[in-house]
C-alpha cells in the first residue's frame, strides 16, 4: 500500500495541481497539460482526499484556492525549489564543455545576435548542445521556476515579478523604445512627446507582451490616450513590415531598428520622456556556478568585447 507521501508526490499530481493553481480554470489547465478535464478533476479530488481537505472552491464561475490550497501551493513551490537546487548542485561538478544549455528568449526580442553567438559557440564547443526557445514572458518565468530553461534573455525591469530573491540578472545592453512613423513633417524630430504622436492607426505587440505594457504605462503616466491598435504581432520583424507596408505607426527597440538599415519613407524618434529598459540574462541564483553555464556567459562577454551588440546587429544585417 502506498504511503500518504507517495500518494501526494507520485506521478504528475503536483504538476496538475500547480497548473490548475495558475490558470484557475479546469478546461484551460487540462488543455495545457494535454489531458481531459475529467482526468484532471479526478487527480485533484484524489489529492484532496489524500490531504484531507478541499484545495479549491468556486465563487460563481470563478475558481479560488482554499486556505489548505494556499498551504499546499507554498509547500509545492518549496519542493520544486529543493529539487532545482539539488539539480544545480549536482551539475556544478560537471564539465564546462559538455552537456545541454536551454535558453529562453523573449519572443519580442531581435534574436539574430544570439543565433550568431550560438553558431560561434558550437564551433568552439561542439559537445555543448544549445537550444533556443522563443517564449512569452509568462512562459519564460514558468520555465525558469521549473528549471526547464537555464537562462532567459528578456527585458527588465519586469514589474510582474514580485519576488526577485531566487533570481539574478546580467545586463546585455541598455535599450530605448523608438517611435516609428511615416510622416515627413515629423522627419526632423529627434524626440517626440506622447501628446504629439499622431492619432492614426498603430500596429503593436499583443497586450500581454512586455513592450506593450511599457508603452501603455508611458502613455498613462503622460495622461495621454493610448493609440488605437489595428493589428498586433509578436515579433519586431512582423511589426516593422506591417508598418512600412500600410503606413501604420509602431514602437520598436532601438537595438532592433539599428540592425534593419534605412527603410523607405520611414523615420524614427525617441519618446519624450524617453522609454529606457535593459536587455539582460536572467537565471536562478547560482546557475552561473554550473561550469557550462558560467563558460557560456563568459564566452558571450568575450563575444561582445570583440564587437559590441549594436555593431554585431549591423554586421549581421549587412551580410544578409
Amino acid at each position: 500500500m502506498k504511503s500518504k507521501q507517495e500518494s501526494i508526490f507520485s506521478s504528475k499530481t503536483l504538476t496538475y495541481f500547480l497548473q490548475l493553481s495558475e490558470t484557475m480554470n479546469y478546461t484551460q489547465a487540462a488543455q495545457i497539460l494535454g489531458i481531459t478535464q475529467p482526468a484532471l478533476t479526478q487527480q485533484i479530488k484524489k489529492l484532496e482526499r489524500t490531504v484531507g481537505a478541499r484545495l479549491f472552491y468556486s465563487v460563481g464561475k470563478k475558481l479560488r484556492l482554499t486556505d489548505a490550497g494556499y498551504t499546499m501551493l507554498d509547500a509545492t513551490h518549496k519542493i520544486y525549489d529543493v529539487l532545482n537546487d539539488a539539480a544545480d548542485e549536482i551539475q556544478q561538478s560537471t564539465s564546462a564543455t559538455q552537456g545541454d544549455i536551454n535558453v529562453g528568449i523573449l519572443a519580442s526580442v531581435e534574436d539574430s545576435v544570439f543565433e550568431d553567438f550560438t553558431i560561434q559557440s558550437y564551433r568552439e564547443n561542439p559537445d555543448v548542445k544549445i537550444t533556443l526557445h522563443m517564449l512569452t514572458r509568462k512562459e519564460i518565468w514558468d520555465k525558469l521556476e521549473n528549471n526547464q530553461i537555464d537562462l532567459a534573455i528578456m527585458y527588465l525591469p519586469d514589474e510582474s515579478i514580485k519576488n526577485w530573491k531566487p533570481y539574478e540578472s546580467k545586463r546585455i545592453i541598455s535599450d530605448d523604445l523608438l517611435f516609428i512613423h511615416h510622416d515627413e513633417k515629423l522627419s526632423k524630430k529627434k524626440r517626440i512627446k506622447f501628446a504629439d504622436t499622431p492619432s492614426r492607426p498603430w500596429t503593436t505587440y499583443p497586450t500581454n507582451y512586455y513592450l506593450n505594457h511599457v508603452m501603455r504605462e508611458a502613455y498613462k503616466n503622460a495622461m495621454v490616450d493610448l493609440p488605437v491598435s489595428v493589428s498586433q504581432f509578436t515579433t519586431p520583424q512582423q511589426l516593422l513590415r506591417f508598418s512600412t507596408q500600410t503606413g501604420a505607426y509602431t514602437a520598436l527597440p532601438n537595438s532592433f531598428v539599428v540592425g534593419q538599415g534605412p527603410q523607405e519613407n520611414t523615420w524614427t524618434a525617441r519618446f519624450e520622456p524617453n522609454i529606457r529598459f535593459e536587455l539582460a540574462f536572467v537565471f536562478r541564483s547560482g546557475k552561473d556556478r554550473i561550469p557550462r553555464i558560467g563558460h557560456f556567459l563568459a564566452q558571450f562577454d568575450q563575444y561582445l568585447k570583440t564587437k559590441d551588440y549594436l555593431a554585431r546587429l549591423q554586421e549581421i544585417q549587412q551580410n544578409k
